[in-house]
């Protein structure tokens, strides 16, 4: 006799809930509603679009301005959930809602390791070499509920996080994909997930990419990588001006003689570090525009005069 579908909520956002919601279908997963966000007009949109998915797929949507309304509990109720996932949703569930059906929250990292917002730039601004993604148990305390699959992927030494994030998106496609049957059969395993590893990190501001060129270079180089576009970008101010570096790489050696800033030498635009390294900026924005070495010579006399 065969089965009935399984009936499934879905809170979804950004690449990774594009390809998880893909995977569910795939999958032979009833998805009765699907709860997503508005694009902000402040946000530069780079990614793909899950209500676009929603409508290609004749799927009903909604986009409430928060997850703890009362009529929003009571679409999904009506929804008749077996079971609820979250990929990428910005919003915490509260507890009215995780008490539907069982819900699935899928992770950017490898739990317990970088639990809270932002896991992908956190993971390169620490120098990790490994992240990866985890679905796990939904609970009401964030990304603390039992490990029911991982995916790992390398992070190599010059990838940025949006580069890594690409990986990640990957990793949560394989991650579900492979523990989806077993998950609907309700056989998937549980790892617990030891909170008293890893550690939680809160969200990100554009603010945060400002760099201290007194840092030792490999640290100023993973906050570029961490940041770097189509992320806000690390950034210094020099007099009236803002430079953003949009693409540089750590250089081998020291160099002699320069304080700790931005430098042209032998026509290169350096970013010279406390530890007598330097990054060589290949690309570097001055409010907003690209500019030549010559142009930032320029521009840094200019400042001194």
């Amino acid at each position: 006799m065969t089965q009935p579908r399984k009936r499934a909520v879905v809170f979804a956002y950004h690449n990774v809930g594009v390809r998880c919601l893909k995977v569910l279908l795939a999958g032979g997963v009833d998805v009765a509603l699907v709860i997503t966000h508005q694009d902000s007009a402040t946000e530069n949109i780079w990614f793909e679009s899950v209500l676009s998915l929603c409508e290609t797929e004749s799927i009903p949507y909604l986009t409430p301005i928060d997850a703890k309304g009362a009529d929003l509990a009571e679409a999904i109720r009506a929804a008749q959930p077996d079971l609820m996932f979250s990929f990428y949703f910005r919003h915490m569930l509260p507890q009215a809602i995780l008490d539907i059906a069982p819900a699935y929250n899928m992770h950017g990292s490898l739990l317990p390791a970088f639990r809270g917002r932002a896991p992908t730039n956190w993971a390169v601004l620490h120098g990790a070499t490994e992240t990866g993604a985890t679905l796990h148990e939904m609970t009401v305390k964030p990304d603390a509920g039992a490990i029911v699959a991982q995916q790992a992927v390398p992070i190599l030494p010059d990838d940025t996080a949006f580069e890594v994030f690409g990986k990640v998106t990957v990793a949560a496609e394989l991650a579900l994909y492979h523990v989806l049957p077993s998950l609907l059969a309700g056989s998937a395993p549980r790892t617990p997930n030891d909170l008293t590893k890893g550690g939680y990190f809160g969200g990100r501001k554009p603010e945060d990419g400002r760099i201290d060129w007194t840092k030792p270079a490999q640290e100023v180089y993973n906050l570029h990588r961490a940041v770097a576009p189509p992320y806000p970008g690390a950034f210094t101010d020099v007099g009236p001006r803002r430079y953003v570096i949009e693409r540089a790489r750590l250089q081998n050696g020291n160099v002699q003689g320069l304080s700790p800033g931005l430098a042209v030498v032998d026509n290169a635009i350096l970013g010279v570090c406390g530890d007598g390294r330097a990054l060589v900026i290949h690309s570097l924005l001055a409010d907003g525009l690209r500019i030549s070495p010559a142009e930032l010579r320029a521009q840094l006399a200019e400042g001194q005069a």
